[in-house]
């Protein structure tokens, strides 16, 4: 066996795909220990300028590595876990100061599903506090820098995730999305962002019976489709019950011909800035090009600001809840003074909310959703901007922000993205494109329920006809 480090030195093997790097275990070039060093040496020389790893266990790593199977679709492949998933013998900090120092006995049939596909987990990656906000600036493990510029968010919830993928760090990571929380991210930071339809994917172990876990999607970020599709294929659910059935791996580019409704303002009226409407725009032409019938729409028209408020209300109960739970369970050690001001608010707020708050923010959600699904009728697919903007310089947000600012810059972070997690629908964010400041710009696009293989073949043919590869930040240097 070549050493890969001499063969495939180690810049080389970060700028491969996850699919890369398996199939040079599963060709026996490379051994996963062989990858994981490489990965954590990426990572020792990447993370203290760009803080994307919240714990990582180098050695836990390497025994797994020593004892890992060459087989499986992901052999051998370094990855990262979002914190706030629980995976054996890793810390589950969840973004929070609460939580330091806490290790999971246990995982789940997500990460066991991740294990069986050949990935080996090197740590947890950042996220804001509870997942709560669109920027991963927290008390707990500070500002994580976004590639692109060191000076801009990554967004959140899932920015440690999208900046080490974006960095080279490791070629994919898991994501999750409850409005936006893995698409907005992706967009700022170059990246193939997909959400699956609600209930398409093994369990994490997280209760998702409240209105606002309903909403929430484990996924990926990655730099390829191909790397999504198959992390897809490996935590499916075979009883998901979807239209369509089961996806199984999508590996070949769309061959029909779609209709597709364009619209750039938010149910808020709400319009894009103007790099993001030219991105758009080019994104049309693409589409056009390929022979896909583009037409111009209003998109979604909903009551926003029911939504919103409907939105914010769920997190609290959730959060309320869990915070209850929380308490008993660890009595004396409960500090609720160790949690972000934000994060206090929102606790603050369920307490004080009437008992049939809970229906009334189902309703408004539902209503939503309806209104969502009526928009799709006619229509294959819908696009738009993922985020209104671009990245966003950082130290402006966060969760020592007053809570009204925060709660209306997270409806700004999530103006085209919340409805796709309202209606449980599969959504994507495409990296089709640069600012002329040389900051990435996604493209959003949306099915209906079940459509997964739909869009990860439009997503194919997308990557096919303008591939991003190419593109490194200068932060990955």
């Amino acid at each position: 066996m070549t050493n890969s480090i001499s063969k495939h030195g180690d810049n080389e093997l970060g700028r491969l795909d996850a699919m890369a790097q398996a199939q040079l275990v599963q060709q026996g070039e490379v051994s996963p220990l062989e990858l994981v060093e490489a990965a954590i040496n990426r990572i020792e020389c990447l993370n203290p300028s760009i803080n994307a790893v919240a714990a990582s266990d180098a050695e836990l790593a390497r025994e797994k590595a020593r004892h890992a199977k060459t087989t499986g679709p992901f052999a051998g492949v370094p990855t990262l876990l979002k914190d706030l998933v629980a995976y054996p013998g890793l810390p589950l900090g969840m973004g929070s100061r609460l939580f330091q120092g806490q290790v999971s006995p246990v995982g789940s049939a997500y990460t066991e599903a991740l294990d069986a596909s050949g990935l080996i987990v090197l740590g947890k990656s950042t996220t804001s506090e509870f997942g709560l906000l669109g920027t991963t600036e927290t008390l707990a493990c500070g500002a994580t820098r976004n590639p692109w510029d060191l000076e801009r968010s990554t967004g959140g919830s899932s920015g440690g995730a999208v900046a080490a993928v974006a960095a080279g760090m490791v070629p994919v990571a898991h994501a999750s999305d409850g409005g936006g929380s893995i698409r907005g991210p992706a967009s700022f930071c170059g990246l193939f962002g997909f959400k699956p339809s609600r209930g398409r994917y093994l369990s994490t172990g997280q209760a998702a019976d409240t209105p606002f876990t309903r909403m929430i999607s484990e996924h990926c970020v990655s730099r390829s489709v191909r790397d999504s599709a198959t992390w897809l294929s490996v935590v499916e659910r075979d009883e998901a019950g979807l239209p369509g059935g089961k996806v199984g791996r999508v590996t070949e580019p769309l061959r029909r011909r779609l209709r597709i409704g364009l619209y750039d303002r938010t149910a808020d009226g709400t319009s894009p800035e103007p790099e993001v409407v030219q991105a758009l725009a080019d994104t049309r032409r693409l589409c056009e090009s390929l022979g896909h019938e583009v037409v111009d729409i209003e998109g979604p028209r909903y009551d926003a600001r029911a939504a919103a408020d409907a939105f914010f209300t769920s997190a609290s109960l959730t959060l309320g809840g869990a915070c209850e739970q929380l308490r008993a369970l660890m009595g004396p050690a409960f500090d609720e003074a160790c949690l972000e001001p934000y994060t206090r608010e929102l606790i603050v707020r369920s307490r004080e909310l009437p008992p049939e708050a809970g229906e009334q923010a189902a309703a408004a959600l539902q209503a939503a959703a309806d209104a969502a699904d009526r928009a799709m009728a006619g229509f294959d697919v819908l696009l738009c901007p993922t985020v209104a903007f671009p990245a966003f310089p950082l130290g402006h947000h966060g969760g020592t922000q007053p809570y009204e600012e925060a709660a209306a810059f997270t409806e700004d972070l999530a103006g085209y993205t919340a409805i796709a997690s309202i209606a449980g629908w599969p959504a994507m964010s495409v990296p089709l494109h640069v600012s002329p400041t040389g900051l990435p710009i996604g493209s959003h696009f949306a099915a209906r329920l079940g459509q997964e293989a739909l869009l990860l073949g439009l997503a194919l043919e997308l990557e096919q006809a303008a591939p991003w590869h190419h593109r490194w930040p200068t932060g990955a240097e």
